[in-house]
């Protein structure tokens, strides 16, 4: 059987997450490291919280990446073979790098606070805004964005499952369009708790700034295929996996032809590699024949270990 592993982005992020995993020290030892590359300590936040701080953005970016990181660090203690392919949800791919040896696990934490920051301060606070539109397919929404813009951004951002997209853009222009999906037979448009219009093309600014950190940092070939966002591609020449990253950021999130892909790979099981179990849910209303699973826990580790080791 060939399995991949998916690592989960903002949003499966909760207040004692790590618990779930055990008193295993190369999760504190991951956080640790993650720490000492920030200057401050991540593992205090994830524990004590308080919980507002966990859903701050530029809280939320590196603890997720540090979360996935140290649950695949202890797949690979626990016995977990090297996956055939992984990909990451928009802030999760950064994590599915640093998995396939692209980016050090050191350089990525101080590089997606820095993503954090640009996304956070592209958008002034109040200006942006996300939805997600449930119920409706994916042409009818970027249909209803394209006839809800006047002037302003609102895009389809995040092609979750064929009917789940979600929408970003404009506050104003947002709320049109989410009530323009309605009006084409949209079961729910539900405004997000974000504080920024992710991966719509308001966020170039920040692309640009992730850009030049970039610049500055190695990459190098990956040791896994990895998935990418942007492209559903998977790329081996580091420059270009550098400019993937960079058109991530205002790009959409294409994961229903990510699921796709690698079930047309051969992939047959798909395995969320840290807290929650978003991805995991989404997998059979992506793509049929595969099987998901979640590795939210030591028994989902457990679990994963006995069908990808038998």
């Amino acid at each position: 059987m060939k399995f991949a592993l998916v690592f989960p982005g903002q949003g499966s992020q909760s207040l004692g997450m790590m618990a779930a995993y055990g008193d295993r020290s190369v999760i504190r030892g991951t956080f640790d490291e993650a720490s000492e590359a920030l200057g401050r300590d991540l593992w205090s936040l994830v524990t004590e919280g308080p919980a507002e701080a966990l859903s701050q953005t530029v809280n939320t970016q590196p603890l997720m990446l540090t979360a996935g990181i140290a649950v695949y660090r202890l797949w690979h203690e626990m016995g977990g073979k090297a996956p055939d392919m992984v990909a990451g949800h928009s802030l999760g791919e950064y994590s599915a790098l640093v998995a396939a040896g692209v980016l050090r696990f050191a350089d990525a934490v101080p590089l997606v606070e820095l993503r954090a920051k640009a996304m956070q301060e592209a958008v002034p606070a109040g200006e942006g805004a996300m939805a997600a539109i449930l119920g409706l397919d994916s042409a009818a929404v970027v249909a209803a964005c394209n006839d809800s813009a006047q002037g302003q951004v609102v895009e389809a951002v995040n092609f979750n499952t064929p009917e789940q997209v979600v929408i970003a853009g404009h506050a104003d222009a947002v709320q049109r369009a989410a009530d323009a999906s309605k009006a084409r037979g949209a079961k729910r448009a539900i405004i997000l708790p974000v504080s920024a219009p992710f991966h719509c093309s308001l966020m170039k600014p920040a692309a640009e700034r992730l850009r030049l950190r970039l610049a500055e940092l190695s990459l190098s070939s990956p040791l896994i295929p990895v998935l990418n966002n942007a492209d559903v591609a998977c790329l081996t020449d580091p420059l270009k996996l550098r400019e993937a990253l960079v058109r991530q950021a205002a790009s959409p999130v294409r994961w229903v032809e990510t699921m796709q892909s690698m079930a047309a790979q051969g992939i047959t099981h798909v395995y969320e590699c840290g807290p929650g179990k978003v991805l995991a849910g989404l997998v059979r209303r992506c793509a049929d024949g595969l099987v998901g699973g979640a590795m939210a826990d030591l028994a989902g580790l457990e679990a994963a270990l006995g069908v990808t080791n038998a």
